[in-house]
């Protein structure tokens, strides 16, 4: 397995504190033996608009001096300028298509092959029809940009948080409509645990079409930490041939976290069970 770890509790989104630089928080996730980093597109750490060509590369120099992959990139939902590929505002939606587009070229610039799509919320007096609609149209034109820059993007279904795309048949069916190679789909467990449902069920369900996955415990604690059981998830991911990161995101929901010790947490529970079962 490989294993990567997402960088929200190392930032300033969605608690402000702990908040520590993308340089720093590539050293220590290195250090605590990562193969990869998902790096949460919000400042202080990837935000596009604060990165010039430069610092673009300052950044890829330092993850290959630290042996280190950006594995994939998570562009910021909510905020000032909304970023709902399914709102109601047609002016919202262009811009989410546009900072979409901006992440993926953000993404080559890393070294990043992937891309997560969280496919918006359906606001109040909208239908699920045209919510769907909108989401769908900008995630073709967000799709058709990554395939061109050689960009995977993976639909999320995120149930604890939105009410658009909220199981694996959801996720499957969007990417299915859009058409396109690049569009894959992915999960959380802390959003099949929220539905109350069996997070190894999703694994067999996306099967090849799963191409990442969040791990998470219950409360979005490490894994190990919340009274999950993750031995049928390796297991699962095992059964599938699954190739792609197990990427931890986690400890992001309160400035209480210590993000050291919930990195090395996860990945030592992890790769214990992974021992365990070969």
């Amino acid at each position: 397995m490989k294993y990567a770890f997402n960088t929200w509790v190392y930032s300033s989104f969605p608690c402000w504190v702990p908040s520590y630089s993308i340089d720093e928080t590539i050293k220590r996730l290195s250090k605590i033996g990562y193969d990869g980093i998902e790096i949460g597109c919000a400042a202080p750490h990837a935000w596009p608009y604060y990165l010039d060509e430069n610092r673009r590369k300052e950044i890829k120099e330092l993850l290959d001096k630290e042996g280190i992959a950006a594995s994939s990139l998570l562009p910021a939902p909510g905020g000032g300028p909304g970023a709902n590929p399914a709102s109601s505002i047609k002016e919202e939606r262009e811009w989410t298509v546009q900072h979409y587009k901006d992440v993926v070229d953000l993404a080559v610039d890393l070294g990043a092959s992937t891309v997560l799509y969280v496919a918006g919320w359906r606001m109040f007096g909208v239908s699920q029809e045209d919510a769907w609609k909108y989401s769908l149209d900008s995630l073709i034109q967000i799709g058709e940009h990554a395939k061109e820059k050689g960009v995977t993007i993976c639909v999320e279904p995120t149930s604890s948080d939105s009410n658009l795309i909220e199981t694996a048949d959801d996720a499957l069916l969007l990417m299915e409509q859009s058409g396109l190679p690049n569009v894959k789909v992915m999960f959380d467990t802390f959003h099949v645990l929220y539905r109350n449902e069996v997070p190894s069920d999703y694994i067999y369900t996306m099967g090849e079409h799963l191409k990442h996955i969040h791990l998470s415990d219950y409360d979005r604690l490490a894994p190990g930490q919340g009274g999950m059981d993750f031995y049928p998830v390796i297991q699962a991911l095992k059964d599938i041939g699954y190739d792609g990161y197990v990427t931890m995101e986690v400890g992001f929901n309160a400035r209480s976290a210590h993000p050291d010790s919930i990195a090395k947490a996860a990945l030592d529970h992890l790769k214990a069970i992974e021992n365990e079962l070969e």
